[in-house]
């Protein structure tokens, strides 16, 4: 797992400072393409942090923005730590292309704070949960399914590896999470009993908002998970910005301004205010699980 994180982060900070440099420069993404004889398409990818970067292309950027020879090198070595491959990559398209870059940062990740509106977070479903959420008019082969469903379950190391050290996980469920059937009353009940399972461990926090908490600032923003990422070795520059991942049945959004992280520390502040304590939270999930048995 260790070496699985290593792309991701040096690809966005790579990104970013490519960007900063011709935005510094005044060359615009059509200039720098018609300059470098690059698609404007490709120069977007590389300033977005979304694959694996040549040092001779970084070279050529660095010539053309008029970057020094010090932050150049710096910059090549960058380029040179994007080439690894995350786990995720041997699944091939049971990982949609949108969703590569999320569990990469997921992977990279120091602390994730996440809120979910309609059901369980990957990170603490069930095996048998997750293939309950597929269903019976799903496009996909059970092959395909299976292939899915065996991702979400790799992903969920993370909070059990050794090193680099796991990322804390703090999640706020809302009470309608644990109440909606998927599978059936046995899968459901599994599942609960998981989430319980999930919260004993040292770095993660389970906490309900129960329903009568009323309408929220979650409800209105729906699910979503906030990012945050460790200092860098050595702690010779700042740590990769938080970063908002939101989903939909399509793609994603990424959002990392400081205005876009503003307001959803906002929401979550909001909604963590209105949820259970962890113990409470135990208590209401035990007490579901337990009309679940009795049904």
């Amino acid at each position: 797992m260790a070496e699985d994180i290593g792309s991701t982060v040096p690809r966005r900070q790579l990104g970013r400072l490519l960007r900063q440099y011709r935005t510094e420069a005044g060359v615009t993404l059509d200039a720098a393409a018609e300059a470098l004889e690059y698609s404007r398409q490709k120069i977007w990818r590389i300033e977005s942090g979304l694959g694996a970067v040549r040092v001779l292309d970084v070279k050529a950027m660095c010539e053309l923005y008029g970057v020094s020879d010090e932050m150049s090198e710096a910059m090549k070595g960058l380029a040179a730590e994007t080439k690894s491959k995350g786990w995720w990559h041997a699944y091939g398209d049971a990982v949609p292309t949108w969703f590569e870059l999320y569990v990469g940062l997921e992977s990279a990740a120091s602390h994730l704070r996440r809120y979910d509106e309609s059901l369980v977070p990957g990170l603490l479903q069930t095996r048998e949960y997750a293939l309950g959420l597929y269903h019976a008019g799903s496009r996909l082969s059970t092959e395909e399914r299976e292939r899915a469903v065996e991702v979400r379950m790799q992903r969920q190391d993370l909070l059990t590896r050794r090193l680099p050290k796991p990322p804390q996980l703090e999640a706020l469920l809302s009470e309608a999470v644990l109440r909606r059937p998927v599978g059936g009353t046995r899968v459901m009940a599994g599942q609960l009993i998981h989430l319980l399972e999930a919260s004993e461990l040292p770095n993660v926090s389970v906490r309900v908002v129960p329903l009568v908490a009323g309408p929220h600032p979650g409800a209105v923003a729906g699910s979503f998970v906030i990012l945050d990422f460790p200092a860098t070795r050595g702690g010779r520059a700042a740590p990769e910005p938080s970063v908002v991942y939101s989903e939909s049945l399509t793609g994603a959004l990424y959002l990392d301004k400081p205005d876009e992280l503003a307001a959803y520390q906002n929401t979550w502040n909001g909604v963590e205010a209105l949820a259970l304590g962890e113990a409470e939270s135990r208590d209401m999930i035990k007490r579901i699980a337990g009309e679940l048995r009795h049904d």
